[in-house]
C-alpha cells in the first residue's frame, strides 16, 4: 500500500508541471501527458530516483498547490463538522490537511519503482465542471493492477483534484472517519492538534 501511496503521490505531482495545460487540456489528457512527463523527468534525475525526500518534497511543494482545491478536500472530509469551525479555524484546518497529505505522499513517492500508470479516456465532456479521471497501475511481477481514480472540477484557472479513490476506497471518505473521530473527542480544537502532532512525525520522518 506504501508503494500505491506513492504512485498517487506521483500523479499528484504530475498534475503540477505545465499550468498552461491544466488550463487548456481535457482533464484525461491532462493526467496522461504530464504522468509520462514527470516519469522522465523522476528517471533522470539521480537525486529524486535514489529517494532524496527533500527534493521530493520540494517538487511537490511548489508544484501541487496550484491545482488541487484542499479547501473542497478538506470540506469533503470535515463532513458535518465542518460547520463547527469558525473561519479561521477552517483556514487552519485546510493548512493542515494539505501538509498531511504533501508530507504524507512525499515519504512514500520515494519508493517508486517503475511502475506503469495506464490513464483511461474520457467522452466529450461538453460542458460538464465535474468528471472522473481513471487510471490503473500496473504493478509487475504477477501483483493485480490497482485502479486509482481522480475526482476532479472545473475551476476558472483549470482543472483541480477533490478527491482521490484506490481500489474503491475514497481518501476523503477515509479521512472523514478519522476526522469525525477527533472532533467527537476532542472538538475541532482536538482534531487541529492531532493534525499537527502527526505532520510535525512526518517532518521527521526524513
Amino acid at each position: 500500500m506504501k508503494r500505491i501511496i506513492g504512485v498517487i503521490g506521483l500523479i499528484f505531482s504530475c498534475l503540477l508541471i505545465s499550468p498552461v495545460w491544466s488550463m487548456e487540456m481535457a482533464p484525461d489528457r491532462l493526467v496522461d501527458q504530464t504522468v509520462k512527463e514527470v516519469i522522465d523527468i523522476i528517471n533522470k534525475d539521480a537525486d529524486l530516483k535514489n529517494g532524496n525526500k527533500e527534493k521530493m518534497l520540494d517538487l511537490i511543494e511548489t508544484k501541487i498547490l496550484p491545482h488541487f482545491n484542499f479547501t473542497r478536500m478538506t470540506q469533503l472530509a470535515m463532513g458535518q463538522h465542518w460547520t463547527k469551525a469558525v473561519p479561521e479555524q477552517q483556514n487552519k484546518l485546510v493548512d493542515e490537511f494539505r501538509t498531511l497529505l504533501v508530507r504524507t505522499y512525499s515519504n512514500a513517492l520515494t519508493s517508486y519503482s517503475d511502475e506503469i500508470i495506464k490513464v483511461k479516456p474520457l467522452p466529450a465532456l461538453g460542458d460538464k465542471t465535474e468528471t472522473m479521471v481513471r487510471t490503473v497501475v500496473i504493478q509487475g511481477n504477477g501483483k493485480e493492477p490497482v485502479p486509482i481514480d481522480y475526482s476532479m472540477e472545473k475551476k476558472p484557472d483549470g482543472w483541480k483534484v477533490y478527491d482521490v479513490t484506490v481500489a474503491g476506497v475514497s481518501l476523503v471518505t477515509n479521512y472523514r472517519g478519522t476526522f469525525n473521530s477527533q472532533v467527537r473527542k476532542g472538538g475541532v480544537e482536538g482534531l487541529l492538534k492531532a493534525l499537527s502532532d502527526k505532520n510535525k512525525s512526518l517532518e521527521g520522518k526524513k
